[in-house]
C-alpha cells in the first residue's frame, strides 16, 4: 500500500453524529490527533430531535457549544407532556422537578438534527479534529487481537488505510463494525416497535409556557410523539407493535392518517395542520425501534458508543443523551490511556460499567412507564404489561445489569425483577394521578416521589453539575472504580486518604 494511502492518527472515529463529534472534540481537547470519517455529507437528515438537559448543560458545555446552541433559535423544552396512564387528563413532567436541574438549567431543546449535528461537527473541526465526509469505512484492521486502524473508501472511490491507537465506532444502529468487538447483539422482546412518522406545518401548540414540550399520547394501537421544532414545524410519529406492521403498510399517507384518527388528542392538534411534502421533511419514514444491547462494548484498540453499543425505546428522548454521554465516558478512557495515567482494562471497564448502568436505568424506567398505562381492550398495551413479559425477556435484563450495580438492584431471579418493575410502575402511576388535571406551575414534587424517576435523572444531573462547576466526583460509582478528573476529560484514581 502506498504511503500516500496510509496515515496515522491517535484516534479514528467512524461517524460524525452527536456521539462521534462529541468524543472527537473531547479527545482533541486533550491534545491528540483525531480523524472523523463520515459516510454522508452534512447537513444530513436524522431522527431524534428532542434533547435532555444533561446533554445541553453538561456535555455541550464541556465541548464549548452552549452559546452557539442558544443563538440557533431552537425551541425551548421545559419537560414533557403526556396523555398516558389511567386518567384522560394530560400531565406534565418538568425538568425543574429536580433541584439539580432547577433554575437556569431546567430546560433542553427541540432541535432540527440537520442543524444541531452540523453545529457539533463544525465545533469538532474548530477544536482541531480532521473531518472527512463521504468516506465510508469498509473494514477494521487488527494486529494480534488488537484493533490498529481502518480501511475506508473516500469521496473519489479510492481505498485508503488509517492507523490509530483507537478506533471508535459511532456509526449508529445500522453499522456493522460493532461485530469486530466480538460478542453478540441481544434484542429486547419488550421494546420491539415500528414507527411511521412525518412533519407537519401549523399544528396546534400546548398552552404557554409548555408550548415547546414534547407531547406523548397513548392510544389503542400504541403511542404518538408530537415534537414542536419551531413555531410552525412539528415532527409527528406513530409507534405500533412489530406484530401490527400491517397498520403501516400500503400507502404511508393513508396509514398515518388512519392512526391519527385513532387518537382524538392528536387529531385535534393536527386539525388545521398541513403535512410537509417537499424536501427532507416531505418524506414519510418508517423506523424500527428495536431495543438492544451488545454483550461487549470494547476490545483492545476499539470501543462502541451510542447506538453502535445499545439502543432503548424513544419515548423519553434518551437517544442523543446516551450517545453523547457514552462519548464523554469513552473519551475519558481514551485520554487516560493515551496519557499513560490509567491502564486500558480499568479505563474501559469504567466506561462500560457506567454506560451499561445508564442504559439499564432507562430500560427499567421505560418498562415501568409502559406498564402503568391501562387499556384492557388494547392488544398493544396488554402486551406491554410487565407480568405478561416472557421469563426469557426478564432474564435477559437480569443478565444485562447483574454484576454491574448489584448493590442497587435486587436481581435474585426474573420474578423479583418483575415485581420490582410492577412496584415502580405503581409508584409512577400514583404520582401521575396526583399531577393529572393540575394547573400549570403546580407543585411537581409528587412525580419525584417515584423511585424510577429519581434514578433516571440522577446520573445525567451529576454530569451536568460537574460540567458547570468544573470539578470531579469525590467517590467512585463502583467499588474499586475510577472518578472523573477535575476538567472532566480523563479518569482519575480516587484519593483513599
Amino acid at each position: 500500500m502506498s504511503s500516500l494511502n496510509h496515515e496515522e492518527f491517535d484516534v479514528v472515529v467512524v461517524g460524525g453524529g452527536p456521539g462521534g463529534s462529541t468524543l472527537a472534540t473531547l479527545v482533541a481537547m486533550a491534545g491528540h490527533r483525531v480523524l472523523i470519517l463520515e459516510k454522508e455529507s452534512f447537513p444530513r437528515y436524522q431522527i431524534g430531535e428532542s434533547l435532555l438537559p444533561s446533554t445541553v448543560h453538561g456535555v455541550c458545555r464541556l465541548i464549548g457549544v452552549t452559546d452557539e446552541l442558544a443563538k440557533a433559535g431552537f425551541t425551548h423544552k421545559l419537560g414533557g407532556t403526556f396523555r398516558w396512564g389511567v386518567r384522560d387528563e394530560p400531565w406534565t413532567f418538568s425538568f425543574s422537578v429536580s433541584r439539580k436541574t432547577a433554575g437556569s438549567t431546567s430546560y433542553a431543546y427541540q432541535v432540527e438534527r440537520m442543524k444541531f449535528d452540523q453545529i457539533l461537527l463544525d465545533n469538532a473541526r474548530r477544536k482541531g479534529v480532521e473531518v472527512r465526509e463521504r468516506c465510508a469505512v469498509t473494514d477494521v484492521t487488527e494486529d494480534d487481537g488488537k484493533v490498529v486502524g481502518v480501511a475506508y473508501t473516500d469521496a473519489d472511490g479510492t481505498v485508503r488505510q488509517v492507523g490509530a491507537r483507537y478506533v471508535v465506532d459511532a456509526s449508529g444502529n445500522t453499522g456493522r463494525l460493532h461485530r469486530h468487538v466480538g460478542g453478540t447483539r441481544e434484542y429486547s422482546d419488550f421494546f420491539r416497535s415500528l414507527a411511521l412518522f412525518g412533519y407537519f406545518e401549523n399544528g396546534k401548540r400546548l398552552p404557554a409556557p409548555r408550548s415547546g414540550n414534547i407531547l406523548s399520547v397513548a392510544f389503542g394501537s400504541g403511542w404518538f410523539w408530537y415534537i414542536p421544532l419551531s413555531d410552525t414545524l412539528t415532527s409527528v410519529g406513530a409507534v405500533v407493535r412489530r406484530e401490527d406492521a400491517d397498520k403501516i403498510q400500503g400507502d404511508p399517507e393513508t396509514a398515518l392518517m388512519k392512526l391519527v384518527a385513532e387518537s382524538p388528542l392528536i387529531s385535534e392538534y393536527l386539525k388545521d395542520a398541513t403535512r410537509v411534502t417537499t424536501g427532507e421533511y416531505g418524506k414519510l419514514r418508517v423506523r424500527k425501534d428495536y431495543s438492544y444491547s451488545n454483550t461487549k462494548f470494547w476490545k483492545p484498540g476499539m470501543v462502541l458508543i451510542g447506538d453502535a453499543a445499545c439502543f432503548v425505546d424513544p419515548v423519553f428522548s434518551s437517544g442523543v443523551h446516551l450517545a453523547t454521554y457514552s462519548a464523554l465516558l469513552a473519551a475519558r478512557s481514551i485520554n487516560s490511556v493515551l496519557a499513560g495515567e490509567v491502564g486500558e482494562a480499568p479505563a474501559f471497564t469504567e466506561f462500560e460499567n457506567r454506560y451499561r448502568r445508564e442504559y439499564s436505568v432507562f430500560y427499567e424506567f421505560l418498562m415501568s412507564f409502559y406498564d402503568m398505562h391501562v387499556d384492557e381492550d388494547s392488544y398493544f398495551w396488554q402486551a406491554k404489561k410487565v407480568t405478561s413479559s416472557t421469563r426469557g425477556e426478564l432474564e435477559s435484563f437480569v443478565e444485562l445489569v447483574a454484576g454491574i450495580t448489584a448493590e442497587e438492584f435486587d436481581l435474585s431471579d426474573a420474578e423479583s425483577v418483575a415485581l420490582r418493575f410492577k412496584k415502580g410502575s405503581a409508584e409512577f402511576a400514583e404520582a401521575v394521578g396526583e399531577l393529572s388535571g393540575r394547573e400549570e406551575g403546580a407543585d411537581m414534587k409528587p412525580l419525584f416521589k417515584s423511585s424510577v424517576v429519581r434514578q433516571a435523572m440522577e446520573q445525567g444531573t451529576q454530569e451536568q453539575t460537574r460540567a458547570m462547576l468544573g470539578v470531579g466526583a469525590d467517590a467512585p460509582m463502583f467499588p474499586g472504580g475510577l472518578v472523573p478528573s477535575d476538567d472532566g476529560l480523563r479518569w482519575a484514581v480516587p484519593d483513599t486518604d
